[in-house]
């Protein structure tokens, strides 16, 4: 597991408007971390494949369809980062080029003002 992957993950439970139920995301925590045995969480981003996340720009990184491993054209929803254990991670799905990965950090420090 690296930073950029995509994976599957388990989000529930989860309340409101944060994304919720089996859907990918993608690993942003430092790679030190999600190698370290002992670290039992990762930092990732939700993907949705909902149009109406597209609306959301800035905080909103479009995925292409059929690219990373992703079948439908999918939206990283940056506004809802959050932390998991490791065991709700399921089956790797693709991995972000760094491009992505870069589109991903600039639309995390649009919603959190950095």
């Amino acid at each position: 597991m690296k930073r950029g992957d995509i994976y599957w993950a388990d989000l529930a439970p989860r309340s409101g408007s944060e994304q919720k139920g089996i859907r990918p995301v993608i690993i942003l925590s430092h790679n030190a971390f999600n190698q370290t045995p002992r670290w039992q969480s990762v930092i990732v981003v939700p993907i949705s494949t909902s149009t109406l996340q597209a609306k959301r720009s800035p905080t909103i990184v479009i995925l292409p369809k059929e690219t990373f491993g992703l079948t439908k054209e999918s939206f990283a929803i940056c506004h809802q980062i959050t932390t998991i254990d490791r065991t709700k991670l399921r089956q790797y799905i693709g991995t972000l080029t760094q491009d992505y990965i870069r589109q991903v950090e600039q639309s995390i420090k649009n919603a959190i003002d950095l």
